[in-house]
């Protein structure tokens, strides 16, 4: 019986992790998450792994198990429970989380705790879970039982030996797998180009106290709300310094609502204040833990970066603290943000300038020691771009692993009669895209307003008799974001389209005018400008 390992998101990317593992034609799927917009992606709100190849397949989809509760990881479950409502494991964090994110989309699903190290049985899967460091509680590897042999998925992890939580990655659960035998490994891959292993959380946590303590004004903290360990080194240290503290941003208020209910967050009985009753108190005596530690446009930090935000006006006296690496694309808009802070004044700490991040992902000394304790037969790299599954692949090699295979979105590792393939290509792997309430696939509209961004827009309107099809007026001319003189390009794109239409048939044809209209004010755009602006003909019947 075979074994099929198929990757529908995750790999030459960072977000949209999702795999799923099938035996005898029954599917277990691994995490469910999304990825935020590039760039280019205008107007799109997330980006989802393309199902199709698996919720196609009527009741083929048995169980979803989470790693642990990080947006790439769960963010699209909603999306997938909303065709397919099956069973969702994961450790109680995990599930807390999970049903939090999912229920804003208005559907409830059947979420199922776990303990680590506890079996699971599910149909034709056997699977427990591993208890991993990261940078969120409860975060998890997980090996399953397959008839090819065990087939294990680190998660996200990192061998921090201090962990804010103190729960290490158990090397002892791995090592006894890799004396069973496994048979094939996905690794995490984000810091496989990083020598050496990744520095403590808790070193963090004591250069943040640092600034803290120093700062002579208010202090306001930007991190991810789903990084609870950071969350909780923030609130420690403006504790630690008699703060009071205030969560800022949607998410921040929700996840640590959470956290703080399960015992995964601990604050202090009266340190939490509503931010109302934070702004009374004198500025020196208060801590915001907020959002906004990517540069998001709307995020509370942009906003008071920006001067704009409703309650919160920030000047000299105050100190920002941004304890997070920019997620690859967003680089300019966390500059702009300290930019924009610096300006009015603020003193500002990031990780370019002092020690306030570090990451949850493991080193490749740290990957080297995972390898050799597993002893895997394959490996193959997960969570990355193609550089960071890459340099996980020569690690992978350069410690003796016998099988090592890079692979794409949409390619599936087949396991059979103790041989490995891969299929290149063999399931979907497209992006599927949010846009407000609506979700799909279609290029063609993000190509659209790529094209609206660039070269801007031309309107060209015409009014026609209804009865007899003759012009009553126009070619009218309008232009929005088009580069050059206006007057002088509607002038040479109005004199093209009245040549253009000279030569139509009388009484003239709606359609037949719309297209001569769209084919004529594209040569005269083209001829006085050289761009290529997208015209909108306008027929209106009088």
């Amino acid at each position: 019986m075979s074994v099929r390992v198929a990757f529908h998101g995750g790999l030459g990317e960072i977000g949209r992790n999702c795999a799923t593992i099938e035996i005898d034609g029954r599917i277990a799927m691994v995490d469910a998450g999304l990825m935020f917009p590039e760039e280019d992606m205008l107007g799109v709100d997330l980006v989802l792994p393309d199902y199709s190849s698996v919720t196609d397949r009527g009741d083929a989809l048995s169980l979803v198990a989470l790693t642990h509760g990080h947006e790439d990881h769960i963010g699209s479950l909603g999306y997938l429970l909303r065709e397919r409502n099956v069973p969702v494991y994961g450790t109680a964090l995990t599930m807390e989380l999970a049903k939090s994110r999912v229920a804003e989309l208005g559907v409830t699903g059947d979420f199922r705790t776990v303990e680590t190290g506890t079996w699971v049985e599910h149909g034709n899967f056997r699977f427990a879970f591993i208890p991993v460091t990261h940078s969120v509680p409860d975060a998890t590897g997980i090996a399953f039982e397959t008839p090819e042999g065990i087939i294990v998925h680190t998660g996200d992890f990192k061998l921090d030996p201090t962990p804010i939580d103190g729960v290490t990655t158990d090397l002892q659960s791995f090592a006894g797998f890799g004396r069973r035998g496994v048979r094939l490994l996905l690794a995490d891959s984000t810091n496989a180009e990083r020598p050496g292993v990744v520095d403590s959380e808790r070193t963090v946590g004591t250069r943040i106290g640092e600034l803290v303590h120093e700062a002579e004004g208010r202090v306001l903290i930007a991190c991810f709300a789903s990084h609870l360990h950071r969350v909780q080194q923030a609130v420690n240290a403006a504790v630690e310094d008699g703060r009071k503290i205030a969560f800022l941003g949607r998410s921040m208020l929700r996840i640590s609502d959470i956290a703080g209910q399960i015992g995964a967050l601990d604050i202090p009985e009266g340190s939490l204040v509503e931010l109302k009753e934070l702004l009374k108190m004198p500025p020196a005596t208060t801590a915001v833990i907020s959002t906004g530690s990517q540069g998001e446009p709307f995020a509370a930090l942009s906003l008071m970066a920006a001067g704009e935000h409703r309650a919160i006006t920030l000047d000299e006296n105050d100190t920002v603290i941004i304890s997070a690496t920019p997620i690859p694309g967003n680089e300019k808009r966390v500059s702009k943000v300290i930019n924009n802070l610096s300006k009015v004044g603020v003193t500002v700490h990031h990780g370019r300038n002092t020690h306030v991040h570090v990451s949850g992902h493991a080193a490749a000394e740290e990957l080297k020691v995972l390898y050799n304790v597993v002893r895997p037969e394959a490996v193959v790299p997960v969570h990355g771009e193609h550089r960071h599954l890459y340099a996980n692949a020569e690690i992978a090699r350069l410690v003796g692993v016998p099988e090592v295979a890079v692979c794409e979105d949409g390619d599936v590792v087949v396991l059979e009669d103790g041989e490995m393939r891969v299929e290149r290509g063999a399931v979907s792997s497209g992006y599927i895209y949010v846009d407000g309430l609506e979700v799909g696939e279609d290029e063609g509209v993000l190509r659209d307003r790529r094209h609206l961004a660039d070269d801007g827009v031309i309107l060209v309107t015409i009014g026609i008799d209804a009865r007899r099809g003759d012009i009553v007026f126009g070619p009218d001319i309008d232009s929005h974001g088009v580069t050059g003189d206006s007057q002088e390009l509607h002038d040479a794109v109005q004199a093209r389209v009245e040549q253009g239409i000279e030569t139509l048939d009388r009484p003239l044809d709606a359609d037949a005018l719309r297209s001569r209209m769209r084919n004529a004010a594209r040569k005269g755009v083209q001829t006085h400008i050289k761009r290529r602006p997208v015209v909108f003909p306008i027929v209106i019947e009088v």
